[in-house]
């Protein structure tokens, strides 16, 4: 316990940039892990939204620290499976300690909670049901093969029927931000100021023109839609190595458009992540629609997240 209470007042806390890309990367993928935030640009996306930190721990970990409306929290630490007993007794030490606050996590990946096997006198473990990511099985989604996905395949042929030779599928890069940012105000002024999630939508716009600005640094996967040479779709993505797997981070399409959402979906997975064994569309927040929409397309289990917290301090 002295040990990490030494280490843990070591901890040098400072805002992710597109720049730690580079440094951070290779810790994402030294354990197993399939949720959405086992890639860099999970955090990067909501780095503002949640005033994401980090530290590196004597160079075999990666601590951090969050901020929602004034309540302060971490992430399980990015490291071996065998050393997260350690690094994970650190951030407790920190939070207590440094921060005179019990620990906090807010959304711990399942096989970092089983492999911990945390005593329950001391932490409180409760699965978040909501917050689950839809994971798929890659060769489903690109070829929509099958009774079970029939429905999609005849969205995506009706779509290619009605616009045929209208319509060009391409990958993007950064000079393709001005088209991505004239598409994304369309689609944020067609949400609406619905305030239940406005709040949210906004910081993903702010996240997304980031992406753009960086993009050559971020060696993120971009894919658009044109329509009679307008963009109407498009979809950002990267890949975790270790799991195989794509994580979809945004897809946003013009939703007047019959068929567009399914041809995306399926052209970005084809032309930019053709060998994903696995593929993440992160979770469904609890919306009813959105669970419905992501059960539709048949996903083959969950990464569950877990809310840790402390009782002992």
């Amino acid at each position: 316990m002295g040990e990490c209470l030494a280490k843990s007042q070591m901890l040098e806390f400072k805002p992710i940039t597109a720049g730690d890309i580079e440094r951070l990367t290779p810790f994402f993928s030294l354990r197993a892990n399939k949720t959405c935030d086992s890639v860099f640009l999970d955090s990067f996306l909501w780095r503002d939204a949640y005033k994401v930190r980090y530290a590196i721990s004597e160079g075999k970990a990666v601590q951090w620290l969050m901020e929602d409306e004034g309540r302060v929290s971490t992430a399980m630490p990015l490291c071996r499976e065998e050393e997260l007993p350690y690094f994970f007794g650190q951030i407790v030490e920190y939070f207590n300690q440094e921060l005179k606050k019990p620990l906090g996590i807010y959304l711990a990946d399942a096989e970092a909670v089983e492999y911990l096997n945390l005593d329950p006198r001391r932490f409180k473990v409760t699965e978040m049901e909501d917050l689950k990511d839809y994971l798929y099985d890659g060769d489903a989604l690109r070829t929509l093969a099958g009774k079970k996905l029939h429905k999609k395949k005849n969205l995506v042929n009706a779509f290619m029927r009605e616009y045929e030779g209208r319509y060009e599928y391409r990958k993007l890069c950064c000079s393709d931000r001005q088209d991505v940012w004239d598409f994304l105000s369309f689609w944020r002024d067609q949400k609406g100021a619905d305030v239940d999630e406005a709040w949210e939508l906004d910081y993903e716009v702010e996240g997304i023109h980031e992406i753009l600005k960086n993009c050559s640094q971020l060696h993120v996967q971009m894919g658009g839609v044109y329509i009679d040479g307008k963009l109407e779709a498009f979809s950002v993505g990267s890949y975790n190595p270790r799991e195989k797997m794509a994580v979809i981070s945004i897809e946003k399409a013009n939703p007047t458009v019959k068929g567009l959402y399914q041809f995306i979906n399926q052209q970005f997975l084809i032309h930019e992540f053709p060998d994903a064994v696995l593929v993440n569309r992160e979770d469904d927040v609890g919306i009813p629609g959105l669970r419905q929409a992501k059960l539709s397309y048949q996903p083959v289990g969950y990464a569950r997240k877990y809310r840790i917290e402390q009782k002992d301090f």
